[in-house]
């Protein structure tokens, strides 16, 4: 058993998830117990930078040092808070904050995973047909490890990209040893600031039913970014109420309002929703530009600013259904919703209105939390990284091979 802190602050910068979580087994007999999880608040003159870096705003070279330094600060604190209250751990998977997101874009040609394999070195970079992508993740994994004395994992995109993947998901093969089931397809909906899925198909040899017939979790198993979340309605939420508000609460203030169905609908014809996978993205598509365009646009048609939340609700609702049902094998038997989101009974009651007869709950009434599952899943990762045990799924980022993920940082 290895005791892991997962840290991760998603694109919402609502705060960093602290998962305190006894990893116990490699893959095939996965095992984890949260024994903790604690979301900690940034400070928001801390929070308010982050964001509007992440909107566009230009930094000086001196600046993105003492911002990545602020991260990763806070970063340590909050392992440190948690350790004080449950324990020692042995082991840091810091996942940090995203602040630009750069998918890589593949060419027209028709890939040949194998020959890419074989021509990927040094002597012939690029990785032909792949134009690479870049994510800058701030909250250095060095400074952690310095400040906490304990040896912290970071920089988990990186090796993944370098192969020619997106970089995201990269939750979808932890998903697979917790959550698949034998009978079941099940669809795992993250709502994070960005909505992603982990398509699990149903397996007769699941990691939970069946640990010692089980080779790898890889085949069948598919996950991408399937467009904003929580992204667009905070904003909204934040425009709306002068910067009194940050979220909205259950989805209330949606509920209050109307949807407009034809605004959703030329919404969904941008580029991105109709993209086949794998694909990512973050607020450098779905951010303050887009917002701002939604609220041109929305301004035809008269709308209150209950109804452009529940608009806005509406289009990450429709791209989920939307995504389902042009990109997946075929509809899931259950989805299971995490994430911030997942609280949104609004957009959850819409969900299950677009999706029926589909059944959707969350990843907590299948034994893993909501609120940390991302977490988790980062503490696991780590532990996989120090045993030489790859962690990416190359039909889900698009990579030409497993890699293994993250840059080990080791404590005095």
């Amino acid at each position: 058993m290895t005791r892991v802190i997962g840290l991760i602050s998603g694109t919402s910068v609502d705060g960093i998830d602290a998962a305190l979580v006894d990893v116990v087994g490699s893959q095939t007999d996965l095992k984890i117990e949260l024994v903790a999880g604690r979301t900690f608040a940034y400070p928001p003159n801390l929070r308010s930078q982050i964001l509007s870096v992440c909107g566009g705003s230009a930094l000086s070279m001196a600046e993105l040092a003492e911002l990545d330094d602020a991260i990763a600060k806070q970063f340590a604190i909050a392992a440190l808070t948690i350790q004080a209250e449950y324990g020692k751990a042995e082991l840091i998977g810091s996942h940090g904050q995203t602040v630009y997101h750069r998918p890589a874009r593949k060419g027209e040609m028709e890939r040949d995973p194998e020959r890419e394999r074989s021509e990927f070195s040094a002597d012939s970079s690029p990785i032909p047909g792949v134009d690479m992508g870049y994510s800058l993740q701030l909250g250095r994994g060095a400074l952690i490890a310095a400040l906490t004395g304990i040896t912290t994992v970071s920089n988990f995109r990186s090796a993944d990209i370098a192969a020619g993947g997106q970089g995201a998901p990269l939750v979808p093969i932890v998903d697979a040893y917790l959550l698949t089931e034998p009978d079941r397809h099940l669809c795992i909906q993250n709502l994070g600031g960005i909505g992603n899925l982990t398509y699990l198909p149903a397996q007769k040899n699941s990691p939970l039913v069946n640990k010692s017939e089980v080779s790898h979790p890889g085949d069948g198993i598919l996950g991408w970014d399937t467009g904003p979340a929580n992204s667009l309605l905070d904003l909204a939420v934040e425009h709306f109420s002068g910067g009194s508000k940050t979220c909205d609460e259950n989805g209330d203030w949606a509920a209050l309002g109307q949807p407009c169905q034809a605004l959703v609908e030329d919404w969904l014809k941008q580029e991105f929703f109709l993209q086949k996978p794998p694909k990512s993205t973050g607020r450098e598509l779905f951010g303050v530009d887009y917002f701002n365009r939604c609220l041109v646009e929305a301004s035809s048609y008269n709308l209150s600013p209950a109804d452009v939340l529940a608009t806005l609700t509406e289009l990450t609702v429709a791209s989920i259904a939307h995504s389902y049902r042009t990109f997946l094998p075929q509809m899931p038997d259950r989805v299971l919703l995490c994430g911030g989101g997942s609280h949104n009974l609004y957009l959850k009651r819409r969900l299950q209105a677009q999706l029926h007869p589909v059944e959707v709950l969350t990843t907590s009434e299948a034994g893993l939390s909501v609120d940390f599952k991302e977490a988790i899943a980062f503490a696991v990762l780590a532990e996989w990284r120090v045993r030489g045990i790859p962690g990416n799924l190359p039909q889900v980022t698009g990579a030409i091979a497993p890699v293994l993920l993250g840059e080990i940082n080791s404590c005095w």
